[in-house]
């Protein structure tokens, strides 16, 4: 064992720069996981992240209208840590662009509180009146996101809010804020805006409750202090307890499908980064064989090699590791931008334990598995050095090779393709390594496009019509005239009458969406990507939930039940439903009139021309309608999934990362192994010129070839990722995007580049080697 040591502490003297790149090489690559670990946290746990940034309360109590709160009363309560409040809030109605939201008001300061801050996420928070309130609004407010969104209002817009009396108020919209508490539905729980105390006597001076935030040491005795509280207020002056396990489910849904993309890329990360670590412990190996002979002609085993080889390769991953992990943990939140916020919040997100000790623990062991199979490879080294040098290095020249040279074509290029290409063995296993990370950044970009075909074009992914319309009269206008009005704004291309209700499934087990939207005349517009559209009476299409849910296929008919009657519909597609989990079936307004006359629309869908903006038509309508118009956006699932661009382009850097350090693990290979091939080449007089560029033409081939797998294999397997994703959330598959041809050759290009650009300086340094610096690349 002491002479293992030895010999291992000898051994990294004399190869110090090799060791420097094994060890940085972890360290890199290991620290680009933890990074991208960090985003994924960021942005697959938006609610976790905003509850640890906001000091978000565990618990919100509402009281009614005229009821004070015992703030004093409330922290002497056991397990509270902190209030957020008490607010005075009040029930309003907010209009802008004819979106219509109901919104809870709360008196805020200007400085925002400590705890429950809400975070803005645009423009500004409350100011005072004389900086905040211009033209012709009586004051400000910031919208929380998910009600701002809803009203399509941003900051430095005029909403319209009706106070409990009845009177309309005008407020600017200073900015918009996130939460951590329950979203804004439409129908169902209220928004949340903050106004400043003034404001909110001006828009409902006595008819206000109080709203205020618990905070608590221990999150799992939410139930517990629910109970106390409630008891110090009275029971009868609660309104509403809102509890964070209830805004985290609502937010789940996001998470789902986040962390399973984020998984994915995650663990096939993780893999390419242990193949590349390892790949450069392996080349060291392969490059010290002739010290290996010489150690075993003085009287090492092959034990005592391999020994030597494991323990001293060991010690430079870990020594990686540990680098990596700490100057992340030490030094990630200082990294200007968005990745320093996301490395600072990650540390208090659910999970980052785990991932700091499982992200490096699973490299290591990559690592430690290529690293024994290198170093028990040592030690069956023979002992002869001569021998080795007898067999060949590369690949006898073929004779279309040497046609190539009969034909004057550059030596350079044929001997650079002859230096890629050496051997079927030894050509697949360095392209295969480098085409991983391609593959996984194709994969990425799969996502990518698909994430921008949801925002450029929803007709292809279930939203053809972009607003909803709603009559708030019953007495109003009759269905023929709603639509002639509608169809009368500008920009507006079609416009289909829809109506919605719960129907139950066979056997009265559960139920499902049945949707008749558009007529027989006019159907409406449905991706269908399976089958054919309707086209008859009594014919429907149906989204993949739905097909599971029922067992059935394109072709069968379903028989459900709506208010007590039998409605039969014969399945003819598939289409994309984005909406209630893919467990809708859709048919005509028509199909529904024959089981029930008397039906009504519910609702109009509105397509738009290419290019219209629904905001201005939304105001438009507003205008042509006044306000008897409910008018909605339609919710688009990329809405939820924004925050996946950030982190997808995040780990195509990292996956760059990786890629770079396989390639420069390849070239200092093949460079290595090559040395007595280029000894040869000057000697028949090649110039280092020459020599120089058919190092960097091997370099390129390879990269050209690993570009042209790993996008071919990117693109055909992130279209199933992308599609079973969508076929196992019930939206249904057909929904992946390819990249455009131009990203896709700039990905090959670039890759070919960078090995171009990494392969120069050692072209450079080798090709300006004298002979005799060579010699001993023959033993």
């Amino acid at each position: 064992m002491r002479a293992t040591l030895r010999w291992a502490q000898a051994d990294f003297r004399a190869h110090r720069g090799e060791a420097l790149f094994v060890v940085l090489a972890s360290a890199g690559v290991i620290a680009s996981l933890l990074l991208a670990g960090a985003l994924f946290g960021y942005a697959a746990n938006p609610w976790q992240r905003v509850f640890n940034q906001s000091q978000g309360a565990h618990i919100w109590l509402h009281t009614r209208a005229g009821a004070a709160t015992d703030a004093d009363a409330l922290a002497a309560v056991d397990g509270v840590a902190a209030l957020s409040g008490p607010y005075r809030t009040a029930a309003t109605t907010i209009e802008s662009r004819g979106a219509r939201a109901g919104v809870t008001l709360r008196a805020a300061d200007v400085e925002p509180p400590q705890t429950g801050r809400p975070l803005v996420a645009a423009g500004s928070w409350l100011a005072r009146p004389d900086a905040a309130d211009t033209g012709s609004a009586t004051g400000s407010v910031v919208l929380e996101t998910s009600v701002a969104r809803a009203l399509w209002a941003e900051p430095g817009d005029t909403v319209r809010v009706t106070g409990p009396d009845g009177a309309p108020h005008l407020l600017r919209v200073s900015g918009t804020a996130d939460a951590a508490e329950p979203r804004y539905r439409p129908g169902g729980a209220a928004g949340i805006g903050w106004v400043l105390p003034a404001t909110l006597d001006g828009i409902a001076r006595t008819d206000t409750g109080q709203s205020v935030g618990l905070r608590l040491e221990d999150p799992d005795d939410t139930d517990f202090i629910v109970q106390r509280a409630v008891t110090v207020l009275g029971a009868d002056r609660v309104a509403e307890v809102t509890k964070w396990q209830q805004a985290r489910s609502e937010a789940g849904g996001d998470d789902r499908l986040l962390g399973t993309v984020f998984a994915v890329f995650g663990l096939g990360a993780l893999l390419a980064a242990a193949l590349a670590a390892s790949g450069a412990v392996g080349a060291r190996v392969r490059g010290q064989l002739r010290d290996i002979a010489v150690l075993k002609a003085i009287g090492f085993t092959p034990g005592q090699v391999t020994r030597g080889f494991l323990v001293q390769h060991l010690a430079f991953a870990l020594l990686g590791v540990a680098l990596g992990t700490t100057a992340i943990a030490l030094l990630g939140a200082r990294i200007p931008g968005r990745i320093g916020e996301a490395a600072a919040v990650w540390q208090d997100l659910p999970g980052h334990t785990a991932l700091m000790i499982g992200i490096p623990g699973g490299a290591v062991l990559l690592i430690a598995a290529s690293t024994g199979l290198s170093a028990w490879r040592a030690g069956r080294v023979p002992p002869v050095p001569v021998a080795r040098a007898a067999l060949p290095s590369a690949a006898p020249m073929t004779a279309l090779g040497k046609r190539a040279l009969g034909m004057r074509v550059p030596p350079a290029l044929v001997l650079g393709w002859r230096a890629a290409f050496p051997r079927r063995g030894r050509t697949l296993v360095p392209v295969a390594r480098l085409a991983l990370p391609l593959v996984l950044i194709t994969v990425a970009l799969v996502a990518w496009s698909t994430l921008d075909q949801f925002r450029s074009r929803p007709a292809q992914v279930g939203l053809a019509a972009a607003l909803t319309v709603r009559s708030e009269q019953p007495a109003g206008p009759s269905d023929a005239e709603l639509e002639e009005t509608l169809a009368a704004v500008p920009d507006i291309a079609a416009v289909h009458p829809g109506a919605e209700m719960a129907a139950l499934v066979p056997g009265q087990t559960g139920t499902i969406t049945l949707r008749g939207l558009g007529t027989a005349r006019q159907p409406y517009p449905s991706a269908v990507v399976e089958g054919r559209a309707v086209d008859g009476p009594d014919e429907a299409v149906a989204g993949q939930g739905l097909l599971d849910l029922l067992g059935v296929r394109v072709g069968d008919w379903v028989r459900m039940t709506v208010g007590g009657r039998p409605q039969i519909l014969h399945l003819v597609g598939r289409t994309i439903e984005p909406e209630s989990g893919g467990r809708v079936i859709t048919t005509t307004i028509d199909a529904l009139r024959e089981r029930d006359p008397q039906l009504r629309p519910a609702f109009h869908a509105l397509e738009l021309r290419e290019g219209a903006d629904p905001r201005a038509v939304s105001g438009a309508l507003a205008t042509a309608a006044g306000a008897t118009l409910e008018i909605r956006e339609t919710p688009n699932p990329a809405d939820r999934l924004e925050p996946a661009r950030g982190v997808i382009g995040a780990l195509i850097a990292v996956l760059a990362l990786i890629g770079l350090i396989e390639l420069l693990t390849l070239i200092g290979t093949g460079i290595r192994d090559r040395g007595r091939d280029l000894l040869a080449l000057k000697a028949i007089g090649l110039t280092p010129r020459q020599i120089g560029a058919m190092i960097v033409t091997a370099a390129g081939l390879t990269a050209l070839v690993a570009a042209l797998v790993g996008t071919t294999v990117g693109v055909l397997s992130g279209s199933w990722l992308v599609d079973t994703q969508g076929a196992s959330s019930g939206i249904g598959a057909g929904i992946a995007q390819l990249p455009p041809l131009p990203v896709l050759l700039t990905v090959i290009v670039g890759a070919v580049l960078g090995a171009v650009a990494a392969a120069a300086l050692p072209a450079t340094r080798t090709a300006r080697r004298r002979l005799a610096d060579s010699l001993s690349e023959t033993l």
